[in-house]
């Protein structure tokens, strides 16, 4: 019963301010356990004239899946990837994950500013309004992706070929003993966190430009790409 879980679960269900309602935020979410959590992630960052995508990892359970979709088919603003991956740590799924988000989000009607991606096993630490003054206040038309020109250390994850393999079920990534090419277009990669907040020009920009897309290739068989990817695009010129 939707009545039922907006009112027990207190969900907000108008906008708390004026600025809140003219500044609305797109979420990305990628989950695979922990309904519980989840849920209470998106009590807490919910509100209605903000955007949801959740992205469901495809090996998820059939039942843990129809329980995400019963909640989110309870909101107009809530939606599941149109697009599913089979996530691997460390993998090129992840990132993968949130770009197929990406897509859905410039498509919907919402008028969205900044995009927040997220884990099910993340949590705020501010409410909604304190993250909207905070990026107003510092990083109004700028995007948050924290990083370095890649340390030596790092190197190895764009150095060598990674490819997934499977052991007692488990997937997971591991280096083969072939050397990578040198990055397209000459960039220079960065490493650092994969959580951001992005402009939605920034969004449209990764997933329409040419050497977006080239280092987006390159990156498939590279060591958590998602921690390069963004940071490394974010410091193109201009």
């Amino acid at each position: 019963s939707c009545p039922t879980v907006l009112k027990t679960l207190h969900f907000i269900t108008r906008p708390l301010s004026d600025e809140e309602g003219n500044f609305s935020l797109a979420y990305i979410i990628t989950i695979h356990k922990e309904l519980e959590m989840f849920v209470r992630l998106l009590r807490a960052i919910y509100m209605p004239q903000n955007i949801y995508c959740i992205h469901i990892d495809e090996k998820s359970p059939r039942d843990y899946k129809t329980a995400v979709q019963n909640i989110v088919n309870c909101f107009e603003n809530i939606f599941i990837s149109s697009k599913r991956e089979r996530v691997v740590y460390a993998g090129f799924s992840r990132l993968q994950a949130d770009i197929n988000c990406m897509r859905d989000l410039v498509n919907s009607k919402v008028q969205w500013n900044y995009v927040i991606n997220l884990c099910g096993q993340d949590y705020p630490l501010k409410t909604n309004k304190e993250i909207i003054q905070y990026i107003k206040s510092k990083w109004n038309g700028k995007n948050i992706t924290p990083g370095i020109v890649q340390p030596l250390h790092m190197k190895h994850r764009t150095e060598v070929s990674y490819r997934e393999y499977i052991h007692s079920g488990v997937p997971y990534v591991y280096p083969a003993k072939i050397r990578k090419a040198q990055p397209p277009h000459n960039l220079t990669i960065y490493f650092g966190s994969a959580y951001y907040i992005l402009t939605k020009d920034f969004v449209e920009f990764a997933l329409s430009d040419a050497r977006a897309k080239a280092l987006l290739e390159w990156s498939r068989d590279t060591y958590s790409p998602d921690e390069h990817y963004w940071v490394t695009l974010n410091r193109l010129p201009g």
